[in-house]
């Protein structure tokens, strides 16, 4: 490839300029200073894990869901970089949006465009209004983060589909209410057999159908996130489909842009930043310092990349390459930042402490490894950005 095709590959515009989102950032300020007063730094280290329904309804309420969706589908008609400070203010106070968070990234996006009209006026306005959950079916047992091996059936019946599968790893499956479903939907004549991303489609599941089993899987630290979830059986009627059948290969990469461009990849570890910054005290030796200097200009740049993504998809761009690098980049910060915490103080991590940092310390070494996993390990990262760089 030339460099001017590396370059192009690679272009990060600057974000467009937006009064009107530094102008919302003093308003999410403080509302976040009274909604988590009471909140103590280890909950706050949850980050985007943090589920609170209550939290949700009093973001909806203040219209901080489904921010740049059309005002008929309960929307707010905001620019993308408005929501981004919502998003960015959230996260780095360790506020509990996970209740409402898959739906308002992703789900909620994806049945704008896809859902049908009846789709959108029920379900849209509820996401909205911070009452409706979603879940991601895209991984498989034994498949890792390679979606083109996606196992789970979905054979067209009178009326609709019969669903046969599992799904793994599905974040709070036992709270949502709906899932995103990647399956395959095999044609009559078996066509597609041999085609890896042939015949995929997505589906609509209402998680109270019949024929689905929610089973927990418990994190090393005892948590309840994950679940596997059991189709067996399981009737889902024809207007479930989103989009075209056979097109889900098409529709889920367009949706992992995001999924893996978003503050997010960047901030799972910042209460940990906080609070050894603080630990550190306001007079640090020079290692520290440099140390942390080094951290602070690795997420600022970070958030430039990001912002940046938020501007192209703000102008109905499809950054699926530049997402895939700020999420590969950002997962190395994620999980640098406990090992170098670790080195500037010598404080062993302990869950149960009173000291804050100590506790975070704990909190966040127990789930960085997961932070190179979820939303696609680097390796499958590193595929994309290496095939869009056309060196594979």
């Amino acid at each position: 490839m030339s460099g001017t095709a590396l370059s192009n590959a690679f272009t990060f515009a600057p974000p467009p300029p937006s009064p009107a989102a530094e102008a919302l950032r003093a308003e999410v300020r403080a509302f976040l200073r009274d909604a988590l007063a009471d909140r103590k730094p280890l909950a706050r280290a949850e980050s985007w894990s943090g589920f609170d329904a209550d939290f949700s309804r009093a973001m909806g309420r203040r219209g901080w869901i489904g921010m740049t969706w059309p005002k008929q589908y309960g929307g707010h008609e905001r620019s993308a970089l408005e929501r981004y400070v919502v998003l960015e203010e959230m996260l780095a106070a360790g506020a509990p949006v996970s209740a409402h968070w898959i739906a308002d990234r992703q789900s909620g996006p994806l049945l704008l465009r896809l859902g049908t009209e009846a789709q959108r006026r029920d379900i849209l306005p509820r996401i909205a209004a911070g009452e409706c959950y979603f879940c991601i079916g895209m991984s498989e047992p034994d498949s890792g983060s390679d979606l083109a091996s996606v196992r789970t059936r979905a054979v067209r019946v009178d009326g609709g589909y019969v669903v046969n599968g599992t799904k793994l790893w599905t974040s709070n499956a036992h709270q949502a209410h709906y899932m995103i479903l990647l399956c395959r939907t095999p044609s009559a004549d078996g066509g597609d057999r041999d085609d890896r991303h042939g015949g995929v489609s997505q589906l609509l599941v209402d998680l109270k159908t019949p024929g689905i089993s929610i089973r927990p899987v418990h994190a090393l630290t005892g948590e309840h996130h994950f679940n596997e979830v059991v189709f067996t059986d399981c009737f889902l009627p024809a207007e479930a489909l989103i989009g075209t059948e056979g097109d889900g290969w098409a529709q889920v990469t367009s949706e992992l842009a995001l999924e893996r461009s978003g503050p997010e990849r960047f901030l799972s570890s910042f209460t940990l930043l906080v609070e050894l910054v603080r630990a550190l005290g306001p007079s640090p030796d020079g290692a520290a310092a440099v140390a942390v200097g080094r951290l602070a200009a690795h997420i600022m740049t970070l958030r430039r990349l990001s912002r940046s993504v938020a501007g192209m998809l703000q102008a109905g761009a499809n950054p699926a390459l530049q997402a895939s690098l700020v999420k590969d980049l950002g997962a190395l910060v994620e999980q640098e930042i406990p090992e170098i915490a670790r080195l500037l103080l010598a404080r062993e991590p302990d869950a149960g402490a009173a000291d804050a940092y100590a506790a975070v310390l704990a909190y966040t070494m127990q789930h960085a490894p997961s932070f190179s996993l979820r939303g696609g390990t680097r390796e499958i990262l590193r595929g994309i950005i290496a095939r869009g760089l056309g060196l594979r």
